[in-house]
């Protein structure tokens, strides 16, 4: 799904915050950091998670 979609649904009130994030692969946070800076681009390249062994 086009993630400006997703997007302008959340901002027209038809999905929640927590929707938004989870369709995009984001967490909240990261999320509204977004929507709060446009300027930045949204990937999935987020922070690496350590792997217990």
């Amino acid at each position: 799904m086009d993630k400006r979609k997703v997007i302008a649904a959340y901002r027209r009130g038809l999905i929640s915050v927590q929707e938004c994030a989870q369709i995009l692969g984001l967490d909240n946070v990261e999320l509204l950091g977004h929507l709060r800076d446009p300027g930045t681009p949204i990937t999935k390249a987020g922070k690496k998670q350590s792997v217990r062994t």
